[in-house]
């Protein structure tokens, strides 16, 4: 249960952010850089998986969205609460894959209205996709950054060497 000297928790830490960034609201980014550079039938593609996605996301956060909130509250708080007071290291490792996780949701939430609001294709909706795609990628940023400081620190707490 030792995460931050695990190997596959630093594979997974990259694949996860990976995956975040390479899916913008449920479209793969090379779709959109397809859509740019071809138009046509891809823009048309990119417009339609667009406005699928848009729409599913939207309709999961009006049905479901309190409760999914208050479900990922309870489980960030509990694993917070293990991870830090009672000093359980995978629910810290858990934590810090899953909390800026929630932003790149309410981003996504946020950029899924945004886009269905303005009724946004062509160009402009390239920009809203590259832009959440921007903010998703910096997130993660910060979010290995800080994950491999505690790592580190707590690897060095329980080395041998003190």
């Amino acid at each position: 249960m030792r995460s931050f000297s695990n190997l596959w928790f630093w594979i997974a830490l990259a694949v996860f952010w990976s995956s975040a960034s390479h899916w913008v609201l449920g479209v793969p980014w090379d779709m959109v850089l397809r859509a740019k550079r071809v138009g046509a039938q891809a823009e048309i593609d990119l417009q339609d998986m667009v406005r699928i996605n848009t729409n599913r996301i939207l309709y999961i956060a009006r049905v479901s969205g309190l409760w999914l909130l208050a479900l990922a509250c309870f489980v960030l708080t509990g694993l917070a609460v293990l991870g830090w007071f009672y000093a359980v290291e995978f629910a810290q490792a858990v934590f810090l894959l899953m909390f800026p996780m929630s932003f790149v949701g309410a981003m996504s939430i946020s950029t899924a209205n945004r886009i269905q609001v303005e009724e946004a294709t062509g160009e402009l909706l390239r920009k809203r996709l590259g832009r959440h795609r921007f903010w998703v990628q910096f997130v993660g940023m910060i979010s290995i950054f800080v994950t491999s400081l505690w790592g580190m620190y707590q690897n060095f707490q329980i080395s041998p060497l003190g």
